[in-house]
């Protein structure tokens, strides 16, 4: 007998994504169709652009999931339809809840309203399962969500969003943020999270001692990342930019690129780790979950593995595909809230914050 199953729909921001996963938070099906292309001429993510791409590709990436999901006849075979409502560009979100609404009622199927941070959250009780504990075996965890909207810290103490208590968030930029910023000041391309990385793989990441700020506040679990984008420009353009200026050689090569990629790359990642590392050891929870696109990055993955190996810390940190923005962990938190009886009505409305 096959488990029950939950369409999930995710269109927060620049990734059309649907799938299909089990009641044992088994991934039947994924699919997510990346924007960058449409974006990268502009640097950056263009809300009217993300919307339009929504609304041309949704249909046949729902198409595909439910079709690598093995459903045939999702009024039979499905249990519910789960969507991203918030947070995210309201556009963007209006078509994959106008979408989810129509469905779920065309079905006659509950429809679940999922909070798309909550769905990075849950990530990581997939990724407990998908290494062979049992549902719920994580909790309690801290929770660092790191991407391109959004960086902040939490306290997870069961499945349901009423179990999950923000400790600490961004004052200013979100980290991916401040990747895309730098990698525009250093003219790498779009995104930047990818392309920083690339350039750092070579250099020393201690060649420039950029600040990392907040990191000695122990009352706080906020973070801030606008003043160590500045630090960069000003490294390249200021007072003192003879020191660390672009300097174009015979080649046309940019000296030092790789260096200060490195190094502004390890100020982002140190700040991340001793913050969610500080989290734990304070509040006394043995599990850490890094969750987000930014969870994707080589060097956090390594030095955050280390940071918990040395404490003795449990890290929860789900596959690269299950740290981008995707639909997989929506249907997955969905789960929990279907069986809370938390289904939302069919004039639910999207929320961009």
């Amino acid at each position: 007998m096959k488990t029950r199953r939950i369409l999930g729909i995710e269109t927060s921001c620049d990734e059309t994504a649907a799938a299909v996963v089990g009641e044992d938070q088994s991934v039947q099906s994924s699919v997510v169709l990346s924007q960058v292309k449409e974006h990268a001429p502009y640097g950056g993510i263009v809300p009217e652009v993300a919307a339009r791409a929504h609304d041309r590709t949704l249909q046949p990436v729902l198409a595909q999931a439910l079709a690598e999901g093995g459903i045939r006849e999702p009024a039979a075979e499905l249990e519910a339809v789960a969507v991203t409502v918030k947070p995210g560009l309201i556009g963007a979100l209006h078509v994959g809840v106008s979408a989810a609404k129509t469905l779920a009622w065309t079905w006659g199927k509950p429809l679940i309203a999922v909070d798309h941070l909550h769905g990075h959250i849950h990530s990581a009780r997939m990724a407990a399962v998908m290494e062979g504990a049992p549902v719920g075996d994580a909790e309690p965890y801290v929770a660092l969500v790191v991407s391109g909207g959004h960086t902040a810290l939490y306290e997870v103490r069961g499945p349901l969003d009423t179990d999950i208590t923000r400790m600490g968030k961004t004052r200013d930029d979100a980290a991916g943020e401040a990747f895309d910023k730098a990698a525009a000041l250093l003219e790498l391309p779009y995104p930047g999270g990818p392309s920083i990385q690339r350039a750092g793989e070579t250099g020393n990441p201690k060649a420039v001692r950029f600040p990392r700020a907040l990191i000695d506040d122990a009352s706080s679990f906020d973070f801030s990342f606008s003043g160590l984008k500045t630090s960069v420009y000003y490294y390249l353009h200021g007072q003192n930019a003879g020191h660390g200026a672009k300097h174009r050689g015979p080649a046309g090569e940019i000296a030092g690129t790789a260096d200060i990629a490195a190094s502004f790359e390890q100020a982002v990642v140190d700040v991340l780790v001793h913050k969610a590392v500080r989290a734990c050891e304070q509040r006394g929870i043995a599990t850490l979950a890094v969750v987000g696109g930014v969870a994707a990055n080589a060097r956090l993955r390594r030095d955050v593995q280390a940071a918990c190996g040395t404490r003795g810390l449990r890290l929860l940190v789900p596959p690269l595909w299950l740290c981008t923005d995707n639909a997989a962990m929506i249907a997955g938190m969905a789960w929990s809230l279907y069986r809370a009886g938390r289904t939302a009505p069919y004039t639910v409305e999207a929320q961009p914050r």
